[in-house]
């Protein structure tokens, strides 16, 4: 399973109800966190989320409303007793730009390290077991879109195991893909397996115009978080030359790459009322939703 919390929804600047957009996922007790615009420590708490768990920052760029709030995350980080390494991701310069963020915050109890993630030379990295994909979008400066896969476990079957004698202490090993030996017998994990499970897909998209790219790159997801700054397409010329899309952009991608859910974010603060553009959006792709700071769900 994967916890998935969209703690803010905003762009540009946070409102007094709407913090800028950012993106948590817990997995086994570990936590990533997609960007880190003002005031996001805030929206995180605001959402009952636990600081401590978070062990991983993916930037998708360097403009200040999805990075300007690290050195207030990274203190609040320091005052919830972080002691262990904190690894950071992002495009080019995001070295640079994180260095300079940590000047008014240079004496922590943990230490950072920073990566930048070159799509010349790496699509994929791990990290706490999910397979982390990026992709280069089309914004103004060097953008990244994130895909995270989990693989999961296959269907595991006591009863199968139980009728092959096998202890209930070897039952993990089968499980996790190995064979076992057992009174002179090899045992092999079909043998005790119902069913594979296929893996658990999160992708998230924001401030890029269109490219034919994400649709691929989105492809079967459970659930994916992309870009709608409005939600009228008499807005679609003035935000393509912004590059960013609208509500029907994001809808198109999430319908011809069959995700299962789509939650828009990334709303512009001159929209006021989001809500207003669903059933619209909805005859594109019917299972989209308007998320709302603090929109939370289960991938299982």
């Amino acid at each position: 399973m994967i916890d998935v919390c969209l703690a803010g929804t905003g762009g540009m600047m946070p409102l007094k109800n709407r913090w800028l957009t950012c993106l948590w996922a817990e997995y086994q007790g570990k936590a990533l966190l997609i960007d880190c615009g003002e005031g996001t420590q805030i929206a995180l708490a605001q959402s009952g989320l636990k600081l401590s768990r978070l062990d991983t920052i993916f930037l998708t760029h360097i403009h200040a409303d999805h990075i300007a709030g690290l050195p207030g995350l990274l203190l609040s980080l320091g005052n919830y007793g972080k002691t262990d390494v904190l690894k950071i991701y992002g495009p080019e310069g995001v070295i640079r730009a994180v260095e300079n963020l940590c000047y008014i915050c240079p004496f922590l109890p943990f230490g950072i390290e920073v990566s930048e993630l070159r799509t010349n030379e790496v699509t994929q990295l791990c990290r706490n077991d999910i397979t982390v994909s990026f992709l280069p979008l089309k914004h103004r400066i060097p953008c990244l879109g994130y895909s995270f896969t989990l693989k999961r476990k296959p269907v595991f079957n006591p009863a199968k195991a139980a009728a092959l004698n096998i202890p209930q202490k070897l039952w993990s090993i089968l499980h996790s893909g190995e064979n076992i030996e057992l009174d002179g017998r090899t045992i092999t994990p079909a043998m005790v397996i119902d069913e594979e499970r296929r893996p658990l897909k999160l992708t998230y998209m924001t401030d890029s115009v269109y490219c034919d790219k994400m649709i691929p790159f989105a492809e079967g997801s459970d659930l994916l978080v992309c870009e709608g700054m409005y939600g009228d397409d008499d807005s679609i010329e003035k935000m393509t030359e912004k590059f960013h899309m609208v509500f029907s952009d994001s809808a198109r991608i999430a319908a011809a790459a069959n995700v299962k859910e789509l939650w828009l974010t990334h709303y512009s603060p001159a929209l006021v009322n989001p809500e207003d553009y669903e059933q619209s959006v909805r005859k594109i792709f019917p299972n989209t939703v308007i998320s709302k700071d603090g929109q939370k769900t289960v991938l299982k």
